[in-house]
């Protein structure tokens, strides 16, 4: 009888294939993202801007988080006023600031985006809760706020 030695484990993957696939998952999250938001109407971009309005927000920052020029947040936010899915008020603490935020109707398009994309997350669904609660865990430790 000849025994066989166990095959080697693979190699776990390099940073840069970890990353590639990261992109690979960003990409396709975005793909789903700008169909969802395109059901309602709206641009990746301006679906981006309404997702990050959880709280009143600065123009500057809606800017840096969106890693754009502020004058193009301005186009964007000029559309979706228009569409009565935000309004700027002034800022209570320095009135030269302008806060952008939801309106009610721009409630109810995050909640119809968030929805869509959530409807398409099977892989994240099918992952049983300790998997997941993993995984949140890796995602914290890699990007930590």
């Amino acid at each position: 009888m000849t025994s066989l030695a166990p095959p080697n484990p693979p190699a776990p993957p390099s940073p840069g294939e970890l990353m590639d696939r990261l992109a690979r998952a960003a990409a396709a999250y975005y793909r789903n993202f700008a169909a969802v938001a395109a059901g309602d109407g709206l641009t990746l971009m301006q679906g981006k801007v309404l997702s990050l309005l959880r709280r009143p927000m600065p123009m500057r920052t809606l800017a840096e988080l969106l890693a754009c020029d502020a004058s193009n947040v301005t186009g964007i936010i000029d559309r979706l006023e228009a569409r009565d899915l935000v309004r700027r008020e002034a800022d209570p603490a320095d009135r030269r600031v302008k806060l952008v935020l939801l309106t009610e109707t721009g409630q109810e398009a995050v909640r119809r985006i968030r929805a869509g994309v959530l409807a398409d997350l099977d892989g994240l669904a099918a992952l049983a809760a300790p998997d997941r609660e993993a995984l949140g865990r890796l995602l914290d430790q890699v990007f930590p706020d």
